[in-house]
């Protein structure tokens, strides 16, 4: 499984005086998406923090295409790009309940040991329970 899919509601405080999406927060939508990825395979990003490795953003693009409302019912698609290394690649797709793509995206994370502050390759049990 390199897919996963998250939804919810847009609530209120996440949107303007428009009832329109803040931008900011597509970055937060994109994180629940990688979180309930993992999740999908028993893997937690407390317990990978825990373990001593962290997951920073390197990078993060978004391609805006339609804007999501307040009360709207929006999904998230996640989707690992290639099997990570050192870093990890997911690709994202967000749409509405009438299936309109609300926005397209891309985030690269790197596996960092938390005490050293270097990148490290991704751990084995990560990659055993995330074969391509």
């Amino acid at each position: 499984m390199n897919f996963n899919k998250v939804s919810f509601r847009v609530r209120y405080a996440e949107t303007d005086q428009m009832g329109v999406v803040y931008h900011g927060n597509y970055a937060q939508y994109l994180e629940m998406g990688r979180i309930e990825w993992l999740r999908g395979f028993g893997i937690s990003y407390k317990s990978m923090e825990e373990s001593g490795i962290i997951l920073p953003v390197i990078s993060l693009r978004i391609n805006f295409k339609k804007s999501a409302l307040y009360d709207d019912l929006i999904t998230v698609d996640t989707q690992l790009k290639r099997a990570p290394l050192v870093k990890i690649e997911f690709d994202y797709k967000i749409y509405n309940e009438k299936l309109e793509i609300l926005a397209e995206a891309n985030t690269v994370l790197a596996f960092i040991d938390k005490n050293t502050n270097r990148p490290v390759k991704c751990p084995d049990y990560v990659l055993d329970k995330i074969k391509m």
